[in-house]
């Protein structure tokens, strides 16, 4: 019986590629196509933004595919590998950042949440506080939940999924179905007036980009569910394409609805008012309504997400013993708590903040990309360095090569292209990475919390987040 149920358990190649999908969009689809023409990114600019995205995070997903079979051994989370390569104060600040990525998260969609509630509910829509108090009570309700036991249950999940691929599927096939695509439109200005820069553009659409594929590193556990080893690099292969050309249809279709001055000013989430003027108000109303419920259920898991990491991440040493204090209901108290905290903190911002999720999708792509960076170049190090005989011995080692090469170059240009003012916020996020290393180390018993390359490198954190308080100060760099 045991072997039957186990085998039940498993999935060919078209569930992994479901679970791959389904598990990967998320509110990004419904929003980017317009935040990106709102930061000035038009036609051209935007496909090729799309490619780069393409090709850049399919490198990194290889990176942690092929990672799993080298290094089968490193099972703390993708943090794992930074500490391998560079030692654990690198370590947790990619634990830190992995973990501050998935909070932010949470302000993203609660954030929408209360933007798209704003459709039927006018008030959310025109008072900034009225979402604050709503957000708030979500956090607190969901995280008190959380902490008396509730699971992220699989109808929970089935909701979610249902609710953002019925008005996703809607939209693609209605637009073309009802002639609603003018190719005019969608050619028209396609690089932008004359004197704007092609590669400025591309720049703005690489948060939104990342922001859709936050979430495909987690190709690597479905290995445990395949019910062939080979299906996995299939349906990881199938998934990855099939998620990009989703997210290219509603790109392209986005653009040959309404032109390119209305669309930057559209209010989130933009898919919705790109199919109300297509087919009428029941297109926005679908769409937000499928938002709405994607959104709720998204939050719950992703609660359970954001709580996980620095309780996983303490249970391996990495973060302070604090962190894996569990209650008698098995749910992570100080994890929870914290996590709740960071994203009551931060969706305070949104009373001052111009555009508030357009500002959390930028800063969790930021944070998520320091992980990112950080396990491709300690793949990298792998098939070049001392070990590229295992490397060799477990993939072909060519590839292992290029993935890692361009996977680290991705993961540069991504951090390049956020801008300064979001490359040293993100160094103000790192500075209470510092003092939970110090007291981890502490409680292990070292003597020595730091060495000397951890010292430099905790000095240069501070350096940089002086500076961002002090740039911030003086109007130098305004990221809100």
């Amino acid at each position: 019986m045991g072997k039957n149920k186990a085998k039940d358990e498993t999935l060919g190649v078209f569930g992994l590629v479901a679970l791959i999908i389904g598990s990967t969009i998320g509110t990004g689809v419904f929003t980017t196509a317009v935040n990106m023409a709102a930061d000035g990114a038009h036609t051209g600019a935007v496909l090729i933004g799309w490619a780069v995205a393409g090709i850049g995070m399919f490198m990194l997903m290889m990176v942690f595919f092929d990672l799993n079979k080298v290094k089968p051994q490193l099972t703390n989370g993708i943090y794992s590998y930074a500490s391998e390569c560079f030692g654990h104060f690198v370590g947790l600040n990619s634990a830190w950042g992995y973990w501050l990525s998935a909070v932010i998260c949470n302000v993203a969609f609660i954030t929408l949440l209360f933007s798209t509630l704003g459709y039927f509910i006018p008030v959310f829509s025109e008072s900034s506080m009225a979402g604050l108090i709503g957000g708030s009570v979500m956090i607190w309700a969901i995280t008190g939940l959380v902490l008396k036991g509730v699971k992220d249950a699989a109808f929970v999940n089935i909701i979610t999924t249902i609710s953002k691929l019925i008005p996703l599927f809607m939209f693609i096939v209605i637009i073309p179905m009802m002639g609603k695509f003018d190719m005019g439109l969608f050619m028209d200005n396609f690089w932008g007036d004359e004197g704007e820069s092609v590669l400025d553009q591309v720049m703005s659409t690489t948060s939104y980009t990342v922001w859709s594929f936050i979430g495909v590193e987690g190709a690597v556990v479905l290995s445990a569910r395949a019910r062939k080893p080979g299906d996995v690099g299939r349906a990881s292969m199938i998934g990855f394409i099939g998620l990009l050309s989703i997210y290219l249809l509603v790109a392209v279709l986005s653009m040959g609805i309404v032109p390119y001055e209305t669309m930057k000013d559209l209010p989130n989430p933009g898919m919705a008012y790109l199919l109300e003027a297509a087919v009428g108000p029941w297109g926005a109303k679908l769409v937000n309504i499928g938002v709405i419920l994607s959104v709720t259920g998204a939050y719950l898991g992703w609660t359970i997400i954001a709580a996980e990491c620095p309780y996983t991440a303490a249970q391996q040493g990495v973060f302070t013993k604090a962190f894996a204090k569990c209650n008698r209901n098995g749910a992570p108290t100080v994890s929870l708590i914290a996590s709740g905290a960071i994203v009551q903190a931060l969706l305070i911002m949104t009373l001052v903040a111009e555009k508030a999720y357009e500002l959390f999708v930028a800063m969790g792509s930021s944070m998520i990309m320091v992980p990112y960076l950080l396990s491709a170049v300690y793949y990298m190090k792998l098939s070049m360095g001392k070990e590229r005989s295992l490397v060799a011995s477990r993939t072909n080692i060519t590839g292992a090569r290029i993935f890692a090469f361009l996977g680290t170059v991705y993961g540069i240009w991504m951090l390049y292209a956020g801008g300064l003012d979001f490359f040293l916020l993100t160094a103000i996020l790192y500075v209470p990475a510092i003092p939970v290393f110090y007291i981890g180390q502490k409680e292990k018993g070292y003597e020595r919390a730091f060495r000397h390359h951890e010292k430099a490198i905790a000095v240069c954190i501070i350096a940089l987040a002086l500076l961002a308080v002090y740039l911030m100060s003086t109007g130098a760099i305004n990221p809100f």
